[in-house]
């Protein structure tokens, strides 16, 4: 999961620290519901380095990248009887005022690169290798704007880790040995209201976000109760020290038509971290006291994924070395057509369904939803 590589490119899949880059593609799809689909998107998921050093060659200075993240659904269909522990559907979360959506998504490519031609090439070879198994939920290309800023023309990303500090945020840990290694990754798409945002002083818009416009310098919250967008995003364990999550925001917008905003992407080796986040927003801390960013910014999409390391990835084309690499062990030839608790039965498709899983909890893979 890590692009410690020095320069060299293209860097690896699934390499959630890799650089920040002055361009993205945001790509959410969904997945037909048969078994050939599922085998091509298995294949071709399993083969993105492949994909993304034909691209990257052509430029050793363009440092593409991409990273896969799987949703809740489609894991369960890849790679049935075990899963994330954290892993879930993106829950409806609904305060008094506004509302963060969930959103379907089976498939995350997140591409960077230093030009938008290498992103548009990777996507484009990716979308004909998957043809008609998919279909295109969401598709956003970001940009980096003026001094790491956002639309909103404040600094985006200050809080982001850095050092040791970043693998330990962002990557999963022996907690989770199957999956160490990987990341969660939560999407949500935000559409600004520009116009009642300049109707703000730079002072009420200082006090919403928590910072200084001019040169990016932290604030007390200045009312009672009422916590900036920077507190209320700041989330603490049980010691009182910060957990952060690793953010690659970025800014979008189509002037013709009137649409301005931020693609929120959040990385963490923690899926619960980043959904508090998004409660304390919404929801409000205390209650009702929601963060009034949302006044001028509307989530429109919100999905989570799963990212798995690159030999997971990889092996996802391969049970045997799928389970070699998680780390448990596939039903022998004998064993039969057992079916487990995920309903999965060995021997179904490429024989994913073999491995022997841990029980699944019997869930409803309905959205949740969170109220105050």
């Amino acid at each position: 999961m890590s692009s410690h590589h020095g320069d060299r490119v293209p860097i690896d899949a699934q390499s959630v620290d890799a650089p920040l880059s002055r361009f993205a593609v945001f790509l959410v799809v969904t997945v037909r519901d048969d078994p050939a689909s599922l085998d091509i998107v298995r294949e071709t998921i399993s083969a993105i380095d492949d994909l993304v050093k034909t691209v990257g060659f052509r430029d050793l200075g363009g440092r593409l990248s991409c990273v896969v993240g799987i949703g809740r659904l489609l894991w369960d269909r890849l790679v049935p009887g075990i899963r994330p522990s954290e892993l879930e559907v993106f829950p409806v979360v609904r305060g008094d005022v506004h509302t963060a959506p969930s959103t379907a998504g089976d498939l995350l490519f997140h591409i960077r690169a230093e030009r938008i031609d290498l992103c548009f090439e990777l996507e484009r070879l990716l979308l004909d290798a998957l043809g008609s198994t998919v279909r295109i939920a969401d598709e956003t290309q970001g940009f980096r704007y003026f001094d790491e800023r956002d639309l909103l023309g404040f600094v985006d990303g200050t809080a982001n880790p850095i050092g040791q500090d970043l693998a330990d945020t962002a990557i999963i840990g022996v907690d989770d040995a199957p999956f160490a290694g990987g990341s969660y990754v939560v999407v949500q798409k935000y559409l600004h209201d520009l116009g009642t945002w300049g109707d703000l002083t730079v002072e009420e818009q200082e006090a919403v976000i928590g910072r200084r416009k001019s040169d990016n310098v932290e604030l007390d919250d200045s009312v009672e109760n009422q916590k900036a967008h920077k507190t209320l995003t700041t989330i603490t364990d049980e010691n009182g020290d910060e957990i952060d999550i690793l953010r690659d925001n970025m800014p979008f917008g189509r002037p013709g038509s009137g649409e301005f905003g931020t693609y929120f992407i959040g990385y963490s080796a923690r899926l619960w971290v980043t959904m508090r986040m998004i409660d304390r927003m919404f929801i409000g801390d205390p209650p009702g006291f929601y963060d009034k960013i949302l006044d001028v910014s509307m989530a429109v999409t919100g999905s989570t994924f799963f990212v798995p390391s690159n030999p997971v990835l990889q092996a996802l084309a391969d049970p045997d070395a799928l389970a070699d690499v998680l780390g448990i062990a596939a039903d022998d030839d004998e064993s039969g057509a057992q079916s487990d608790e995920s309903g999965a039965t060995a021997g179904d498709g490429l024989g994913i369904g073999s491995l022997r899983a841990i029980p699944l909890d019997s869930t409803d893979l309905a959205r949740k939803e969170r109220r105050p």
